[in-house]
């Protein structure tokens, strides 16, 4: 099958604006996670929390248990830090994991209700294929990584048992951030629309000052 650069290029272009607006999400939710870091005295980077994700996860992903590679290999958000999930940048939320499974928790992470947990982390590990309809591609995903259905089942509980018992040393971050998550899982929303509205509008503006001023001296058509 060939490749469907066209539908590439379209699917590309039309997430450029969003960018922007999940850039700002972003960046609040790291502005809180500082202020929450200060609260309860201990960072991601503080040396007895980075001890802690190696003792619980060794050189290994956190999800599929694959030896880590320095080039595949990415910082993970449990919660994702996104408007859906609204993520901190906490101790007790970052763990890494390889960008094979990184990519494939987005498919729970952007979406607007899990259905099979209340986080997106959990949901991704409870894709054994038992609960959803065929064509899943999270549970798709997982098929390749373990084929065998009994293996598959065993190999996600274990993960899913291995982040919740790590994350219990770090009950202080996560209440900060479930009440984060409840006081402002709505206005951020309202935060995303307005930024992609007013950087829409800002972005607007300023290309059509720069063309007139273009058009002043238009560029001669090359034959």
């Amino acid at each position: 099958m060939q490749f469907d650069t066209a539908a590439y290029l379209r699917k590309a272009t039309s997430r450029a604006k969003s960018d922007v607006a999940n850039k700002l999400i972003s960046m609040l939710l790291h502005e809180i996670s500082r202020r929450v870091v200060a609260v309860v005295g201990q960072s991601v980077t503080d040396p007895i929390y980075t001890q802690a994700v190696v003792q619980a996860f060794g050189d290994r992903c956190g999800y599929c248990r694959h030896v880590l590679e320095p080039d595949r290999t990415s910082v993970e958000h449990l919660d994702g830090m996104n408007r859906f999930r609204v993520g901190l940048h906490v101790p007790g939320n970052v763990i890494v994991a390889c960008k094979r499974c990184n990519t494939a928790k987005r498919q729970d992470d952007q979406l607007v209700t899990l259905r099979l947990a209340e986080s997106g982390w959990e949901s991704f590990l409870s894709h054994d294929g038992s609960e959803c309809a065929a064509g899943c591609k999270t549970c798709g995903y997982w098929k390749n990584v373990w084929p065998e259905d009994v293996q598959r089942s065993e190999e996600l509980r274990t993960s899913l048992l291995r982040i919740q018992t790590f994350r219990t040393a770090y009950l202080t971050s996560g209440a900060w951030a479930t009440r984060t998550r409840a006081c402002i899982k709505e206005k951020i929303h309202v935060l995303y629309r307005e930024c992609q509205s007013s950087a829409k509008e800002q972005i607007q503006a300023m290309a059509a000052e720069l063309f007139e001023e273009l058009d002043k001296n238009p560029v001669q058509q090359m034959e």
